[in-house]
């Protein structure tokens, strides 16, 4: 029953020290893709944490999860798993994370359902402002031109996504600032960076006292925004990319003071304006390795008994 208990204080551990650790580099910034796989490493770390702890605590509980997990095992990896040690404790903790797993995925099928919800909404709204022309199929453009006296420009999901853009923005928007904002958005549906945020909205609101989670959801939002902002300015220059970004915030008060939500906006501008070298390929690779090894220590630690037995 120590592996169990094991696992759940690893995935506590990573819960703690991973944030912590990818809070304190410096290469984030520069390397927002990375960045953003590295947090998918250590969330899917701490959930199969979880999950392994869960599926061995109900083989020690019973005798029906037992059978089939446990059915290609040799005689000495069952013993080294003591799977009849701590029957009620083993259960109780099978049963609670269960119950966590299957709110996971109530959360999860509730995000997802709130944000096909949206799209129809917005799908029905742009279907409204501007109609199909005789002939066309609704929704099939990729491309769409609404009137507005407000600058902006939205990527809205779905198959195909599509990029909407307001007159307004149309007029402020000078020379390739424009090609800069379809190459971001662009970025967006290319990387699917809706399912990201969706899932760390799903993990964050299902278990809003759990730090690692908020701090997933806190930087998926981040990190997508400059990993976009760094596709449009590899085809169409830093500079220009900034300059769009401030022709079409700077109406909403975002680079003043008393800064509304969008106040990371600034620090976006700022980041482009002054860039860093990107780190060289080889230590790219290095950081990728390291992170998807996260996940495999859960895995090590399920399976060392049995390992241990098999020698």
């Amino acid at each position: 029953m120590m592996v169990p208990v094991a696992l759940l204080l690893l995935g506590a551990l990573i819960a703690i020290v991973g944030p912590r650790l990818l809070a304190r580099a410096d290469w984030p910034e520069r390397e927002p893709v990375v960045a953003l796989w590295a947090w998918q490493c250590v969330v899917a770390a701490v959930l199969l944490c979880c999950v392994l702890s869960m599926t061995l605590s109900a083989s020690v509980a019973w005798q029906e999860v037992r059978g089939p997990v446990f059915a290609p095992a040799p005689p000495p990896v069952v013993e080294a798993y003591a799977l009849k040690a701590s029957r009620p404790w083993a259960a109780a903790v099978a049963v609670l994370l269960a119950c966590g797993g299957l709110w996971t995925a109530a959360m999860l099928v509730r995000e997802v359902g709130r944000a096909r919800a949206n799209r129809r909404r917005r799908g029905a709204e742009l279907l409204v402002r501007a109609p199909a022309l005789p002939g066309e199929e609704p929704g099939a453009e990729r491309l769409v031109v609404l009137e507005g006296e407000r600058p902006d420009a939205w990527w809205l999901p779905g198959t195909p996504p599509r990029l909407v853009v307001t007159t307004a923005a149309l007029r402020r928007l000078k020379g390739r600032q424009l090609d800069a904002v379809v190459a971001h958005e662009q970025g967006h549906a290319q990387a699917r960076h809706d399912w990201l945020l969706h899932c760390s909205g799903a993990l964050a609101e299902g278990f809003p006292q759990v730090p690692v989670f908020a701090a997933f959801r806190r930087e998926m939002h981040r990190l997508v925004e400059l990993a976009a902002d760094d596709t449009a300015s590899r085809r169409f220059g830093r500079l220009t990319t900034a300059l769009a970004l401030v022709e079409l915030n700077e109406d909403r008060g975002v680079f003043g003071p008393g800064a509304v939500p969008e106040a990371h906006l600034p620090q976006r501008v700022h980041r482009l304006l002054t860039p860093q070298s990107r780190l060289p390929a080889a230590h790219r690779l290095r950081l990728t390795a390291v992170a998807a090894l996260v996940p495999v220590v859960p895995l090590l630690v399920a399976l060392w008994p049995g390992l241990q037995a098999l020698r």
